[in-house]
């Protein structure tokens, strides 16, 4: 349990006046547990899968991260947040991954201009003995 993210009461008092009510379909899970889920996903860059079971199934938490990001819920809960001076205007948050290739530096394959069997005898040796 020590390795979850749960919010503070403090925390919790903040965010419940914004989140959004009267939503049609079935009977919501707890708000807090699941925004406690998605702060975890975020903050440790594990996959949305990889959620614990504590906050709740690992759809939940990402059905409502991508349909309150397209609603564009998080950027209106920030700003309020920044109005309060809950949180500092300058917050962000970011799971950025990006995988280099192996080749994307030149690692792969050497220079690609090679001089010629002739100029390469002509020229100077590279290494003195």
């Amino acid at each position: 349990m020590a390795r979850l993210f749960w919010l503070s009461d403090m925390q919790w008092a903040a965010i419940a006046p914004h989140l959004p009510t009267n939503q049609p379909g079935a009977r919501r899970v707890d708000d807090r547990r699941v925004i406690s889920g998605i702060i975890h996903v975020l903050k440790t860059g594990c996959r949305w899968c990889d959620c614990p079971p504590e906050y709740g199934p690992s759809t939940t938490i990402y059905n409502r991260f991508n349909r309150w990001s397209r609603r564009r819920f998080w950027i209106r809960l920030l700003e309020a947040l920044a109005a309060r001076a809950a949180v500092t205007k300058s917050t962000a948050i970011d799971s950025t991954y990006v995988k280099a290739q192996r080749a994307a530096h030149g690692g792969k394959g050497g220079r690609k201009i090679r001089p010629s069997a002739r100029r390469a005898a002509a020229r100077p040796p590279s290494c003195t003995r």
